[in-house]
């Protein structure tokens, strides 16, 4: 009779090689807005000591300074000229240094993405309120470096990365609607990253559009969940209200959740992880400090890649097509940031 060691091993040899290897896991990181410069330092630097790439959603109208032609031309769908939810830049020097982080964040291997331009609830606009709306972003960018006084400054691959490189899109607020997956196809880009999933999943392949969502974690001492996001947690933690008293309380609590999420996929399916964070520091940096911490103890460790959207799309690619997210999508509004 052979040995147990003996039979596990010749059973081994007989699975397929890829029976026996996980695929590997997935963490994806990402800021909406993309506004603050200093975030800009903040992110880029987080990056380099945790060997993480983001995903940047990139609000245009930071591309816009107050009181320019620009700012009064912009028009969103079913809006005045010249409004935005979040502002516009307040100098043509501030917007110079953001485009510089943008360029060069792009250089570094992170992802520029459209988080469309005014920040606007598009939950009933119709597929050509989306449209105006994208190409009024897509505009925003080639026009950056004129904008910004500084046409000579404008890099050689711009153009090229401006019209081919922005591949994803997440909407304002979360906010859906019923013309939004044609727009997005529409309008080229590769994938959609607006919806909401009870857990950690695989992206919903809809009409051949991925659209991504940002999962429910547990968090607390009652486990229950929150959508994955620092806007979520700080409605959790202190309802809105700015509690920097309390932020090393914020920022267990928080890294506690992220950890939980992780650990629960990287021993389990392996479900790529989504969080989702603002260029908004809330009770006192709590939540980008304990998304800090989470990556530099994750990002390299065995099987873990900390991934843009666009390079999990790509690395996913063999788990895909799917019909359904595990755990199934769902479309409440997550944030009003």
């Amino acid at each position: 009779m052979r040995s147990l060691p003996l039979a596990i091993a010749l059973l081994a040899l007989a699975l397929p090689a890829h029976a026996a290897e996980k695929p590997e896991q997935l963490v994806i990181v990402s800021f909406d807005g993309a506004h603050d410069n200093a975030q800009w330092v903040k992110s880029r630097s987080m990056a380099t000591r945790t060997g993480a790439h983001f995903t940047y959603f990139l609000s245009c109208t930071f591309l816009k300074r107050w009181g320019s032609p620009e700012q009064e031309a912009y028009r969103a769908p079913h809006h005045g000229a010249g409004k935005s939810a979040t502002g516009f830049a307040q100098t043509d020097r501030e917007i110079r240094i953001r485009l510089d982080h943008i360029w060069n964040a792009h250089l570094e291997g992170h992802e520029i993405a459209s988080h469309a331009c005014g920040h606007f609830d598009g939950s009933g606009w119709s597929k050509a309120d989306w449209m105006q709306e994208f190409a009024a972003f897509r505009q925003a960018l080639l026009d950056g470096w004129r904008v910004a006084g500084i046409p000579q400054r404008e890099p050689a691959g711009w153009k090229d990365f401006v019209t081919q490189g922005i591949i994803g899109f997440r909407a304002p607020y979360l906010a859906l609607g019923e013309a939004l997956p044609e727009a997005v196809r529409a309008a080229g880009f590769a994938y959609d990253a607006s919806l909401v999933s009870h857990r950690p999943s695989l992206p919903l392949m809809d009409r051949g559009l991925p659209r991504f969502g940002l999962p429910r974690i547990p968090e607390g001492p009652a486990g229950k969940p929150v959508i994955a996001m620092d806007y979520n947690l700080y409605a959790r933690h202190s309802k809105t209200r700015e509690e920097p008293a309390r932020a090393a309380e914020f920022e267990a609590r928080s890294l506690d959740a992220f950890r939980a999420a992780f650990e629960r996929e990287y021993n389990g399916k392996r479900m790529p992880l989504e969080l989702g964070f603002h260029f908004v520091e809330m009770n006192g940096g709590a939540y980008w400090h304990a998304l800090d911490r989470f990556l530099t103890e994750t990002c390299r460790k065995p099987g873990v890649a900390c991934v843009s959207y666009a390079e999990a799309l790509g690395r996913l690619k063999s788990r895909l097509p799917i019909e359904k997210a595990e755990g199934g999508p769902d479309t409440r509004t997550a944030s009003p940031l």
